[in-house]
């Protein structure tokens, strides 16, 4: 892999003098009032959403774009009825619209990482404290000299398998095995159980593992002293509530343990809101969620993975302009472009191997609007 490109972070915008904050409704424009190219983004929208699926992007089922605090464009297509997949080659199809909940997959991973950045905000811990795994407490146990940092870097060094294709064989990978396995019942037990094979916060350590995210979450609520209840409202009350993102949901393991790697639902409208919080610096209508500054551990590049770069639970775009965002499987976005003071959600199903020409559509998309 290349060097880890060096360039300063953009900084992030403020929202415009007299846009309303979208806590209850959104304030909408055209992209032309915006100085945008309201043409070119529809023909790139229309080739992104439609009733069949995209021979590259796949099937997206809804998408929007957000400019300088505005809902600019909200498109809504479809999703296959999941429980009737097997039926045949020809599956049916729910029409979606604003009110249906769409999940998450990893881009749960970006909220659990604001959720460590309200904790650290009260003062519960520090992001270079080790984590309090129980697992690992033993004397001489290599992995508890293990930081929150080391993990929301995905640098903890501990072996792992994330692979959600490739099931030939008589061992599942192990991401398969924690989400619908053996390991589902207590997800976060399951991953903590895993040896040592790098030194922790090296560059050797860096492995991308859904695991790793619920070990934080449990011990996040471990160290709050929250189960199932109180952390659903610590979720609601510390981020959804405050930036009017009421329709997101969190499911929980059997243990009561937020699956903070996969299994938070919302809105595309919400999924916005999420995107224009991150954009804003974890702020919102004068109000600061996570400390100043949480928003940049999050954003900056440390380890490459494949053609994209992983900062701490969130993801990076090797480009000038810097985009930065939550990811999730099959090709679930919300990606800021700070230059342009953009959001854009896409929420679908895009083959593994059509990711980064999908990043490639977005940033097209992004492009219909000027830098500032």
């Amino acid at each position: 892999m290349p060097p880890i490109p060096t360039r300063d972070l953009q900084p992030l915008p403020g929202q415009p003098e007299g846009v309303a904050w979208p806590t209850d409704e959104w304030p909408r424009a055209d992209a032309a009032a915006l100085g945008g190219d309201q043409d070119r983004l529809d023909a790139l929208l229309d080739e992104l959403v439609g009733p069949e699926p995209h021979p590259i992007f796949g099937l997206t089922h809804a998408a929007a774009v957000v400019v300088g605090g505005h809902l600019v464009a909200e498109r809504y297509g479809r999703r296959i009825v999941q429980d009737l997949r097997s039926l045949g080659e020809d599956p049916p199809f729910d029409d979606l619209t604003a009110k249906d909940e769409l999940l998450s997959w990893s881009m749960a991973k970006s909220i659990s990482h604001l959720a460590v950045g309200v904790a650290i905000g009260d003062g519960k811990l520090s992001v270079t404290d080790a984590v309090p795994e129980r697992q690992w407490q033993a004397e001489g146990d290599p992995r508890g000299a293990i930081t929150w940092d080391d993990l929301l870097a995905m640098r903890p060094g501990l072996e792992w398998r994330e692979e959600y294709y490739d099931l030939d064989g008589e061992k599942l990978p192990d991401v398969i095995n924690m989400l619908f396995g053996d390991g589902a019942p207590d997800m976060a037990t399951f991953a903590a159980s895993f040896p040592l094979v790098a030194e922790p916060g090296s560059e050797a350590a860096f492995n991308y593992s859904s695991g790793t995210t619920n070990i934080v979450v449990a011990n996040l609520q471990r160290v709050l002293g929250l189960d199932a209840d109180g952390m659903d409202r610590f979720l609601h009350e510390r981020i959804f509530d405050p930036i009017g993102m009421r329709s997101a949901r969190a499911e929980f393991d059997e243990t009561g343990t937020f699956i903070g790697s996969s299994y938070a639902y919302a809105t595309l409208q919400d999924w916005c809101r999420f995107g224009l919080l991150a954009l804003r610096n974890g702020e919102w209508d004068g109000v600061r969620l996570v400390p100043d500054g949480w928003i940049a551990h999050g954003r900056t590049a440390r380890s490459w993975d494949d053609e994209i770069l992983h900062g701490a639970h969130w993801w990076t775009w090797d480009q000038d302009q810097m985009p930065f965002g939550a990811h999730g499987f099959e090709g679930q976005r919300v990606i800021c472009f700070p230059t342009r003071d953009v959001v854009l959600v896409r929420l679908g199903k895009t083959a593994s191997g059509n990711t980064i020409h999908l990043n490639a559509h977005l940033t097209e998309i992004a492009g219909c609007f000027p830098e500032r």
